[in-house]
């Protein structure tokens, strides 16, 4: 019951934070909408286009705020006063992770809620009431992942390499990943890898919704659910490595 206390206490925290920051609320909701718009729109013709192009920018807008944004958060909030004084409250380091998991799902989901609505109104996507069900749960499961793997260029990376970095793997990911293209059009190199990498996977996720996805939604939740245990890892140990250089 204690643990469960702090982590709401630290997702509420997060929460009201960044939702007093309107500069930064309204365009990490905004840009996967925007980019849908301008990019996607255009080639939702009919039912089965429409679907593909929700379903995958559904993904790119999860996994740009999930990993872009607050990845680089995390890298620049650690040379921070408030950052110090949070580690000295009684919250073990995955009470930490989980309610950055929450904050970070709670604005990735209002992103790809948006994108939702756009292509609801404006492009003839054709999703039952059980199939936008299933897009809100998927949506949840598949971001934990990318998550944690923001988590992991937070804590392992400088606040002025953090932005790079999470900025080209942000592009790079959703590219190889098909989310721009399908995989069937993507070149050589890209659609060799695309396979094995989270984008992809996630992307399949969504696309199972429709039918559009060459895997089932279990084979991709697994590959999923392998993410984010090898992230969890990896970040657990860049926070414990960042802990140690700055108090030891």
């Amino acid at each position: 019951m204690k643990t469960l206390t702090l982590l709401v206490a630290h997702a509420r925290l997060m929460l009201a934070e960044l939702f007093r920051a309107p500069g930064y609320v309204i365009p990490t909701v905004g840009f996967p909408a925007m980019f849908f718009t301008i990019f996607a729109m255009p080639y939702a013709r009919d039912a089965s286009s429409a679907d593909f192009e929700l379903l995958s920018y559904v993904a790119f807008a999860i996994i740009g705020v999930t990993l872009f944004q607050f990845g680089v958060g995390i890298a620049a909030e650690r040379g921070r006063p408030w950052d110090r004084y949070v580690r000295t409250l009684p919250a073990p380091p995955e009470v930490r992770f989980a309610a950055r998991i929450i904050a970070a799902l709670v604005f990735g989901v209002a992103a790809g809620g948006l994108v939702a609505v756009v292509a609801r109104i404006f492009t003839p996507v054709d999703l039952n009431a059980e199939q936008w069900m299933l897009l809100a749960l998927y949506a949840l499961l598949g971001g934990i992942p990318f998550v944690l793997f923001g988590i992991t260029i937070g804590y392992w990376t400088s606040a002025r390499a953090a932005l790079p970095i999470a900025n080209v793997c942000y592009l790079l990911l959703s590219f190889a990943g098909g989310l721009w293209l399908p995989p069937r059009m993507l070149p050589g190199i890209a659609a060799a890898v695309s396979p094995f990498l989270p984008t992809r996977q996630f992307a399949e996720l969504l696309w199972s919704i429709s039918g559009g996805g060459s895997r089932n939604a279990f084979h991709a939740l697994g590959w999923l659910g392998y993410y984010a245990a090898f992230f969890a890892v990896v970040a657990a140990i860049g926070y414990h490595r960042d802990e140690h250089r700055r108090y030891a």
